[in-house]
C-alpha cells in the first residue's frame, strides 16, 4: 500500500486520491516532496550525522536541527561523540546501531517537515525505553498532518485515528484500539493479548 501510495508502481485499476487529486495525474517527484519516509532499514551516507540528517531538507537553522535531534532522542547519544554532529557515521550507517540509524532517520524526517508521514516499522529494532520516547516525539511530530504508520508492534499504532488490520492483502478489520480490542474473536485483539503476555513476561 505505501509503495503504491509513493507511486513506486500504479494500480490497475481503482483511484488513490490526495486531497482529490487523481496521485496518478501527478508527477513522481512532486508526490514524493510531500512524504517524509522513516524506514525499517534507513539509507545513509559515509558522511557526518548532520550531514544524515539534514539531506533532504532545503532550509535549516541550527535552531531547527538542535530540535529535530532532541525530539528524536538522538542529543544525548550525539553529545557522547567526540565530534558531535560532525562525527562520521560510515558506510552504511555501519558506527550506529540499529535503534540509533531509526532515530536519525526520524530526526531527519522532523527537519523535513513534510506534509504525510509514512513511519514504517521504524521502531521494530528499538529497545522498550527507547521505543517510548520515540513514539513521544513522534506524536508530536506528526501533529496536524497525515500520518500513515506501518507496525507488527501494536504500541506503536494505540493512538492511531483509524488501525487497518490486513490479513493475506485484504483487509480483515478496521477501528480504533479501543474498537478492535471489544471484538474478542478479531486479529487485532489476539494480537494484542499476545503482545501483552509477551510484555509481562
Amino acid at each position: 500500500i505505501m509503495k503504491l501510495i509513493m507511486r513506486f508502481f500504479d494500480i490497475t485499476s481503482g483511484k488513490i486520491l490526495l486531497d482529490g487529486i487523481d496521485i496518478s495525474q501527478m508527477r513522481k517527484d512532486t508526490l514524493r516532496s510531500f512524504m517524509g519516509v522513516v524506514p525499517q532499514d534507513p539509507i545513509l551516507f559515509n558522511n557526518t550525522i548532520e550531514f544524515n540528517i539534514a539531506y533532504g531538507a532545503d532550509h535549516y537553522s541550527q535552531e531547527d536541527l538542535q530540535r529535530a535531534v532532541k525530539m528524536a532522542n538522538l542529543d544525548e547519544f550525539i553529545d557522547s561523540m567526540p565530534d558531535g554532529l560532525q562525527s562520521h557515521v560510515g558506510e552504511r550507517g555501519i558506527k550506529l546501531s540499529g535503534g540509533q540509524k531509526q532515530r536519525l532517520a526520524i530526526a531527519r524526517m522532523i527537519l523535513a517537515d513534510p506534509k504525510i508521514i509514512i513511519f514504517d516499522e521504524a521502531t521494530s529494532q528499538l529497545d522498550s525505553q527507547s521505543e517510548k520516547k520515540i513514539q513521544d516525539a513522534f506524536w508530536k511530530s506528526s501533529k496536524d498532518k497525515t500520518t500513515l504508520i506501518v507496525a507488527h508492534r501494536l504500541s506503536t499504532v494505540v493512538k492511531a485515528d483509524k488501525i487497518v488490520v490486513m490479513e493475506g492483502g485484504a483487509i480483515a478489520e478496521i477501528g480504533t484500539h479501543e474498537e478492535l480490542l471489544k471484538n474478542k474473536d478479531g486479529l487485532y485483539a489476539h494480537f494484542w493479548k499476545l503482545q501483552t503476555m509477551e510484555e509481562e513476561k
